[in-house]
């Protein structure tokens, strides 16, 4: 059960991502970019966790993952924050 959820969830955040890449391409806000990329590297961390059977989602790497896709987020909220004060 626990590898069903994790491919749906991987597949939600794959599908969010290619969300997000779409509206990168027709407005080519880099906002967008950073969203995608990051659901995209959640998607990997998601696939990462089901295919492994003895990883745990407190181990480093897959940590690690998750503060960096976490991070993009951030970095896409404070660059866009960032351009309306310059205006």
């Amino acid at each position: 059960m626990d590898q069903m959820l994790m491919g749906a969830i991987a597949m939600g955040s794959l599908v969010a991502g290619l969300f997000f890449f779409r509206f990168w391409r027709t407005t080519q806000d880099t906002f967008f970019l950073w969203f995608a990329l990051s659901f995209w590297l959640e998607a990997g961390n998601r696939v990462a966790l089901a295919l492994l059977f003895a990883a745990s989602e407190l181990e480093p790497l897959f940590y690690l993952l998750r503060v960096v896709a976490y991070g993009l987020i951030v970095v896409a909220i404070l660059q866009k924050n960032q351009r309306r004060r310059a205006k």
